[in-house]
């Protein structure tokens, strides 16, 4: 019989036995573990609040929030009557109404940019919010920071407030568990 497998000198198949998990965790722990580490009891430490990364808004504010970021890609770019032929009209961006008699412009001829209108404006209750949902407070010295509300409010610590005060306030706001929108310290980042 030339077919079977003994006359051809291979060897007989068997089925497969299928591993099972605890086989293979068997065989990559070492023959002995070291036994575990004493931990040494820590000394208690006061919990200092987290100064939270968004704002603590209602659903329908936050709702809101996500629509005027919609709009905000959709609006255009205003651009000043002129800006593109003088310098010193488009250099810093800022809007007038077009005035001129003649001006197409005025008279929303299409080929020339848009004019700022209400229709363009964000919802009225989530206006002057940051895009993270806080309400942005002017902070110059501690007192003005316990009065903020730290779920809907954030420091902004005034540009007139020293790099020595200012790294005062900016620990006496991690302590307090406020966000500030303007930090020399960065805190740590996110791995």
């Amino acid at each position: 019989m030339p077919d079977a497998p003994e006359d051809r000198g291979e060897a007989t198949e068997r089925p497969a036995e299928p591993r099972t998990r605890s086989a293979r965790s068997t065989k990559a722990k070492p023959a002995s573990e070291p036994a575990p580490k004493e931990e040494k009891p820590q000394p208690s430490v006061a919990k200092v609040p987290t100064a939270p990364k968004r704002a603590g808004l209602k659903p329908e504010l936050a709702a809101l929030l996500r629509l005027r970021g919609v709009l905000d890609d959709r609006r255009p770019a205003f651009v000043r009557q002129a800006a593109y032929r003088y310098y010193r009209i488009g250099r810093d961006g800022a809007w007038r109404r077009p005035r001129g008699l003649q001006s197409k412009q005025r008279r929303h001829y299409g080929y020339r940019s848009e004019v700022v209108r209400i229709g363009y404006r964000s919802p009225a209750r989530v206006r002057g919010l940051v895009p993270s949902g806080f309400a942005p407070v002017l902070v110059s010295t501690t007192g003005e920071l316990e009065r903020l509300d730290t779920k809907l409010e954030a420091a902004i610590i005034a540009r007139t407030v020293g790099t020595r005060r200012r790294l005062v306030l900016e620990e006496e706001a991690r302590k307090r568990g406020v966000h500030v929108l303007n930090p020399i310290v960065k805190g740590e980042t996110e791995a």
